[in-house]
């Protein structure tokens, strides 16, 4: 009887090991799903004007009474804040991305390497298409010295920041051991993703809907991209 009890322990473990990929898989496209229906929401109150109250009232709670393009706080952390920023620019994010592929390329994780490439590379055009098809002028509200060249609905350092810190922290959290470490990696893509986005509010240079919006966006589709690594990709260990 004992043995007969351990056999079914040990075989509904192992069915449940089976179809690991396979929840994993029904769980990233129903989270993606999610988050895409919010930005669409969020997308569908922008185009309406229902956020321009509360945008503006949120952006002014950070600026100056009396001058609305300075932002609260000394300079050193107004300097501080420019550096997060630096951190969802297109040449830090695209300077990661390069450094990753080029690794998982010469660590013979050739297609892994193109996915990744694939897949931020096209967040990346996402963002501006979407840019270009809502054309939502800037608050304009930035202090000095930052500069501003596209639209403002989504965000683009909000979006594709999520896109590129996700996708990799889910790239090494598939690596390191234990529950632990694998939280603690995508704690720190989400952390940084998100102080991204805390800034170009906190800058001015974009509404707070435009960050909310290119979060769910760029969550979204980092959550696509790994659904669909597991199609892809069906014998790299990383993406069961």
């Amino acid at each position: 009887m004992r043995w007969v009890i351990i056999d079914k322990i040990l075989g509904n473990r192992e069915v449940k090991l089976r179809n690991w990929p396979t929840f994993r898989f029904l769980a990233l496209t129903a989270a993606a799903a999610a988050f895409l229906a919010f930005f669409i929401k969020v997308a569908e109150e922008v185009v309406e004007g229902d956020t321009h109250a509360v945008d503006r009232w949120l952006l002014m709670l950070l600026r100056d009474a009396g001058d609305a393009t300075d932002p609260l706080g000394p300079v050193w952390f107004e300097d501080f804040v420019r550096d997060i920023t630096a951190l969802g620019s297109p040449a830090v994010l695209g300077l990661f991305i390069l450094i990753t592929v080029f690794f998982l390329f010469l660590a013979g994780q050739k297609r892994l390497s193109w996915f990744v490439l694939a897949a931020t590379v096209s967040g990346t055009l996402a963002v501006t298409i979407l840019k270009e098809g809502f054309d939502r002028p800037r608050p304009d509200l930035g202090p000095g010295g930052i500069y501003v060249y596209t639209a403002s609905f989504p965000s683009g350092h909000a979006m594709v920041s999520a896109v590129v810190y996700l996708t990799l922290g889910a790239l090494i959290a598939g690596v390191v051991p234990g529950v632990r470490l694998k939280l603690y990696v995508i704690a720190v893509a989400l952390l940084l993703s998100g102080l991204v986005g805390l800034s170009r509010v906190y800058l001015g240079v974009h509404w707070p809907s435009d960050v909310l919006a290119g979060w769910a966006a760029g969550a979204a589709w980092a959550l696509a991209g790994g659904a669909m690594a597991h199609c892809l990709l069906p014998g790299n260990k990383d993406t069961q």
